[in-house]
Formats: structure tokens, C-alpha cells, sequence
């Protein structure tokens, strides 16, 4: 299809200059034969106008060359003019090419043949071989008027030249913007993937230490009787089980390439705070309905209930941010050893469709993945706009 349409953006000039011509010969040929002729003086307008056509083939059959030998074949066609009205279609489009390269020396060397053809058509051609009769303020006339017409092609050309710029600056600007859309989204993923981590070296290293701490009390203590033994033994094996499980989400978020090592930040918000955060939007003018805070009784995963939390934490961000003064629901679902589904929906306004979408949203979904959950949002049937997380919850 793509060359099919550049065959067609071809064709269709050559279409086009032909007709231009066939239309001037046409208007020629009508001019000069409504004029009473004698016998000879038909014989010699009839091989005139024959070799109009003759000129006008032959210039058409140079256009396909106009590119390659752009000065060369506008100085043919427009020395055609001079004895051809059927080139003045050829003629426009060979100068209106040249014009597109915006050098003023080609231009001036086939302005000075186009000139010099039609003083010479004017002046010599037209009286004596079309039997033209006209004072020389019509042939002068007629030279400024074919003037006009090298000036329109030439400022065609200027033109053409110019939106082509346009067009391919706003191609290079478009492509920019995706390289540089992707490289943000990279970096706010990358980013994301660094704070989860750091998020996640206190638990970790708690999980851990409290495996070395049991696991050397029953290598030193020979005093512990079978109940304290079996006991220390099924602390080891649950926080094991937890170290494993979070170890497998920091790989996940970790380059090969860090070397650095990441520092503590202290314990991170979960659920548990959420009636905190809560109070605090409501605290600042938003009005926000909670459902499902019976949830909140039970015990979640730590993964799983700091992600929860960051994801209501950024969702009421943005409907402060996007949609202000617009009421917001938070509702929690779900049943344990199946899925808990947090949604954030609010309303939107006027304000909210002129909204540039931040790299925020990108950040939960990588969160929600981490942990083997999904992540979506967008605008509602009813003409809200919703934030959908399910994750894991395992009993």
C-alpha cells in the first residue's frame, strides 16, 4: 500500500500537467483557427499546432528526470514554452521542483532562459508562424503575464519546500516525544523498583535475623525441652517461609547492575493506617466514603497490605490533584486465600479533562505486579474515573 501511494503522488502531477497543457493547446488552437486563414496559411497553423503537441510530448517524457537533473530539464521546458503552450503545465511543475531547493543561482539561470523564451515567442514566434497580429504593448503584455506565471511556480516551489520543514519537524518533534515518553516511564519504573526494595530491606532483614536468632539458640541451648524446641523450630520455618517470599519480590525489583547498598527508611505505612490517611484527606476539604473497613480486622501480608496502602495513598493524590472537590469512594472486597480487590473511584469535572497524566499510575501497576497482583484504571461507563487493584490474599 505504501508504494502504491507513492506511485499515485507521481502519476497524478504528470496527470496534471498533462492536462494543463492539453487545456492551453485547446485555447490556442481555438484563438487562432477562429481567425479566417487561407489555404497555405492552414497548412503552416496546422504544423504549428502539431508541433505544439509534438514539444508538449516531449517535455512531459522529461519529467521523471526533473529530480536528478533538476536545472537541466527546467531550462528545456521552459525553453519549450517559447514555441509550445502544451509545455506550460511540464514547464510549472519542472520549476516549482527546482524552487523546492531553495537555490537562488538554478533558479535565476532558468528564470533568464524562461524570459528569454518568451520575449522570443512573443516578439518573433507568435507573428509570424501563428499568424498573431498585436500591437507591442500586447507582446510586452504577454511577457510580463508569463513573468507572473515563472514567479507563481517558483513561489509554489518556496512553499512546497516549507511544508515539507514544517511536516518533518513535527515528525522528528512527535518522535521526541515518544522517545522521551518511554525513557520517563522507564526511569519512574526503575525508580519505583528502588523505593519498593528499600521499603523492603527492614522486613527482610527482621525476617532474617530472627532466623539466625532461633537457629543459634537451639545450636548453643541444651536446656530446652521438646516443646521449646519444636516451638523455636516453627519460628525458624515461618520466618524463613516470609524471608523466601519477599526475597523473591526484591529480586524482582533489584538491577544486576546495583552495586549500592540500600538504606533503611524505617517501618513503611500498611493498611493499619489507612483510617489515618483517611482522616487526613478528609481533614483536607475532600470527601471520601470508606466501604469495607471490616476488612481491616484481618491480617494481610505485609507486601500485600503496603501496597494497598500506597495504592489508596496515590489514588486520593490524584483525585485531589485532577479532580478537586469531587467526592471519592475507597472500597475493599474480597475473602482471604482469594483476592483482595481495592478500588479508588471518584467523579470528574471540568478540571479533570484537561489533566496531563503523571508517571504515578505507572508505579502502582509495577507494585501490583510485584506481588502477583493486577492493576487497572480508566474512566467508568458512568463517567467516573476508577482505580482497580486485586491482589493476592493468602490465608
Amino acid at each position: 500500500m505504501p508504494e502504491l501511494l507513492r506511485s499515485w503522488s507521481r502519476v497524478w502531477r504528470y496527470l496534471l500537467a498533462a492536462a494543463v497543457g492539453v487545456v492551453a493547446w485547446c485555447a490556442q488552437a481555438a484563438v487562432v483557427l477562429s481567425e479566417p486563414l487561407t489555404a497555405a496559411q492552414q497548412d503552416v497553423v496546422g504544423a504549428v499546432l502539431v508541433l505544439d503537441l509534438a514539444f508538449g510530448a516531449v517535455t512531459l517524457a522529461l519529467l521523471p528526470l526533473r529530480r536528478r537533473h533538476s536545472v537541466v530539464v527546467a531550462c528545456l521546458t521552459s525553453a519549450a514554452c517559447a514555441v509550445s503552450v502544451t509545455s506550460t503545465g511540464s514547464t510549472a511543475l519542472t520549476v516549482a521542483s527546482l524552487a523546492t531547493r531553495r537555490q537562488r543561482v538554478p533558479i535565476a539561470v532558468v528564470a533568464t532562459v524562461f524570459l528569454a523564451g518568451s520575449i522570443v515567442s512573443e516578439f518573433l514566434y507568435r507573428p509570424r508562424f501563428q499568424l498573431t497580429e498585436g500591437s507591442g504593448f500586447d507582446s510586452a503584455s504577454g511577457v510580463l503575464l508569463g513573468g507572473a506565471f515563472f514567479a507563481a511556480a517558483v513561489a509554489t516551489g518556496y512553499y512546497v519546500a516549507g511544508r515539507r520543514e514544517l511536516v518533518d519537524s513535527l515528525s522528528e518533534r512527535a518522535l521526541t516525544a515518544e522517545r522521551e515518553q518511554a525513557l520517563t516511564a522507564k526511569a519512574a519504573r526503575d525508580a519505583e523498583r528502588n523505593r519498593i526494595a528499600r521499603e523492603m530491606h527492614d522486613v527482610l532483614a527482621h525476617r532474617i535475623s530472627m532466623v539466625a536468632l532461633h537457629a543459634g539458640a537451639l545450636t548453643y541451648r541444651d536446656d530446652l525441652d521438646r516443646g521449646q524446641t519444636v516451638e523455636a523450630a516453627q519460628t525458624i520455618q515461618e520466618n524463613a517461609r516470609l524471608a523466601l517470599a519477599e526475597l523473591r519480590e526484591v529480586l524482582g525489583v533489584l538491577r544486576a547492575d546495583e552495586s549500592t547498598g540500600m538504606s533503611s527508611e524505617g517501618s513503611q505505612p500498611t493498611l493499619v493506617q489507612l483510617p489515618a490517611l483517611l482522616a487526613d484527606a478528609r481533614e483536607s476539604g475532600s470527601e471520601v466514603r470508606f466501604e469495607g473497613g471490616d476488612l481491616l480486622v484481618h491480617r494481610f501480608a505485609e507486601p500485600v497490605s503496603r501496597t494497598a496502602f500506597r495504592i489508596v495513598q496515590e489514588a486520593l493524590t490524584n483525585a485531589r490533584r485532577h479532580a478537586p472537590g469531587e467526592p471519592v469512594v475507597v472500597r475493599l472486597t474480597g475473602t482471604a486465600g482469594g483476592v483482595l480487590e481495592v478500588e479508588i473511584r471518584n467523579s470528574l469535572n471540568d478540571r479533570a479533562g484537561a489533566a496531563v497524566p503523571g508517571v504515578g499510575l505507572l508505579g502502582l501497576a509495577e507494585r501490583a505486579e510485584l506481588i502477583g497482583g493486577t492493576f487497572t484504571h480508566g474512566p467508568g461507563p458512568d463517567g467516573s474515573f476508577g482505580v482497580i487493584a486485586r491482589l493476592p490474599w493468602q490465608s
